[in-house]
């Protein structure tokens, strides 16, 4: 019968209840799946080689890695796209950026009515009212056009959204990943 490593699977637990947090920080616009990444690669490296490392191994850091470029290109594509799209100039779409991390802070410390997920869903549409107000604002700065400027603060808003839940998605990928080669 195996010898089972104890030791192992409870630094195995560690790292994916940090990882289950370090998702969530995706919420906020901040790089949750980098830290997924960067926790995998530090239990690779603290569980050295061989059989010591069971599943997780730095190929499948490299994999996490890739899947985490993905999830910011996603994201990256969907927030410029909304604005872009509508006509919106640079500075409304830099001031989307700007206004998305800010409202996401203030909706997470506002929250919404729902027990546990209420920061983490405010998070989310303070961070599209975020958008939409800067890129509104830069639209407006820029050009004057209060119907134009709309549009673009709208189409900068679910952006954002889609953005975000594309790259949860892909965190929520990643997360899986991380558990079945943790525990194979």
């Amino acid at each position: 019968m195996p010898e089972i490593d104890f030791s192992y699977f409870g630094w195995a637990i560690l790292l994916l209840i940090a990882s289950g947090i370090s998702w969530t920080t995706n919420f906020f616009t901040l790089p949750g799946n980098w830290f997924i990444v960067g926790l995998a690669a530090l239990f690779v490296s603290a569980q050295g080689t061989g059989d010591a490392a069971q599943g997780m191994n730095w190929e499948a850091v490299a994999f996490l890695l890739a899947l985490a470029a993905g999830g910011e290109l996603v994201e990256f594509l969907a927030g410029a796209a909304g604005a872009a799209k509508q006509g919106g100039s640079r500075r409304a779409i830099f001031l989307a950026v700007v206004g998305t991390f800010a409202g996401s802070i203030a909706g997470a410390v506002m929250g919404v009515p729902i027990p546990i997920l209420g920061p983490l869903v405010g998070a989310l549409f303070g961070g599209a009212a975020g958008a939409f107000a800067g890129a509104y604002l830069g639209e407006m700065w820029k050009h004057g056009g209060a119907d134009k400027s709309v549009s673009v603060g709208w189409g900068a808003a679910v952006g954002r959204v889609l953005g975000t839940l594309g790259k949860l998605l892909v965190g929520a990928v990643m997360l899986v990943v991380l558990t079945v080669r943790v525990f194979s």
